[in-house]
């Protein structure tokens, strides 16, 4: 019920404390199970003084607007591109959609149809519904990469896009982009890459010697990529990232919007109020951080996933899905909805929708959360 007369503010936030008292917290190491992590300080200082900046006006912001420009440009350098066009955007699901809406906008197809990979993310469902698109979903290899043959036979006079994964959400698998990125260049398709988790992940592992495949716009296919900066990046919620390779993808999609501040403006985003903050925290985050304080972050991520994976082959009764790819490592058990109940009795933040367990090792996530997490695990299989 809207309050007839307000409270104080000690009072509200005595409220929201207890309200919130059973979210689970990054702080507490039980949430090993998100994409998402504790944002860095320094982001979180600029999206606290920046709080009121609105990209959906940059009349009214136009330093903001400007740093925007520059963060998707650092963020397309680290893709591979000289010079790329986009946003940031809300999130993974806004910058996939985006990538559909531009692909169908510059078809010519009647009855248009997107070939994408059966581990992609249910945001492509929300694109298509939207969108009035045809998903038409490829199978996959026993390795869970997408099976490259099959996309090739599905494709017709109606595909008006082709998309790739680059860090599923399920097992962090990278498709074979570069034979993607050749199909689509024989057929004359734009190829999509949702690198929404591996985007931050992948140049640095890469860099560290890990052997996974080019998944960027060094592949000439790919003209379009989604990173998001509030994963790996380290940047507070909301803060995704969509960027084209040429700028006709953001005019295809960009609108008017002629009452703002800064007269004629055109929107490609979804959202039309859109928070600058966030924008300027990705931006602060790169020059902070840098490529080798990013490298250093993933290195620490890679080497507890791959620890991790091998403990868990220790104990009986549970098996990996496969080796880790990225910093990502899935299980299974026989038993695996008791096993899921019992651990998040223990208060562990898990899920087993998908069939297995997924343990995501961001910067939140240490040893010895991990460890207390092997025990508990050890102790469920013993018991059930």
């Amino acid at each position: 019920m809207f309050p007839e007369r307000g409270s104080g503010e000690d009072e509200v936030l005595r409220e929201l404390e207890e309200k919130t008292k059973e979210d689970l917290t990054f702080d507490s190491g039980k949430i090993l199970g998100s994409m998402c992590t504790y944002p860095h300080p320094l982001a979180i200082k600029v999206v606290t003084m920046y709080i009121d900046r609105n990209l959906g006006d940059p009349g009214l912001h136009v330093g903001s607007h400007e740093i925007e420009r520059e963060a998707v440009e650092m963020l397309a350098n680290l893709l591979g591109l000289e010079k790329g066009y986009g946003h940031i955007v809300s999130g993974g699901t806004e910058a996939n959609i985006l990538a559909v809406r531009a692909f169908r906008n510059l078809s010519d197809a009647e009855k248009p149809e997107l070939i994408l990979p059966e581990s992609a993310h249910f945001s492509f469902i929300k694109a298509g519904e939207m969108l009035g698109v045809k998903l038409v979903w490829a199978k996959l290899n026993d390795d869970y990469t997408v099976n490259v043959k099959d996309v090739e036979e599905k494709i017709t006079d109606n595909t008006i896009g082709i998309v790739g994964i680059a860090g599923t959400t399920g097992l962090g698998v990278v498709d074979d982009i570069p034979a993607l990125s050749d199909l689509a260049l024989d057929y004359d398709i734009p190829l999509h890459v949702d690198a929404a988790f591996g985007g931050f992940v992948i140049p640095f592992a890469k860099a560290l010697g890990y052997n996974i495949p080019d998944f960027d716009f060094r592949l000439k296919g790919v003209k379009s990529i989604t990173i998001d900066p509030h994963k790996m990046g380290m940047v507070p919620i909301p803060a995704g990232g969509i960027i084209f390779r040429e700028r006709k993808y953001l005019e295809a999609i960009s609108v008017l919007a002629p009452y703002l501040a800064g007269g004629k403006i055109w929107q490609a985003t979804i959202t039309g109020t859109r928070p600058g903050a966030n924008a300027l925290a990705v931006w602060a985050m790169i020059k902070h951080l840098g490529f080798e304080g990013y490298k250093k972050i993933v290195r620490t991520a890679m080497e507890l996933s791959r620890w991790f994976a091998g403990e868990l082959k220790k104990i009986p009764g549970v098996h990996l899905i496969r080796e880790p790819v990225l910093n990502i490592v899935s299980f299974s058990t026989k038993n695996l909805e008791e096993v899921e109940r019992e651990l998040k009795e223990r208060g562990w933040g898990i899920s087993a929708h998908r069939g297995y367990i997924r343990i995501v090792m961001m910067p939140h996530v240490r040893k010895e959360h991990l460890e207390e997490f092997l025990r508990d695990l050890k102790e469920t299989m013993e018991r059930l």
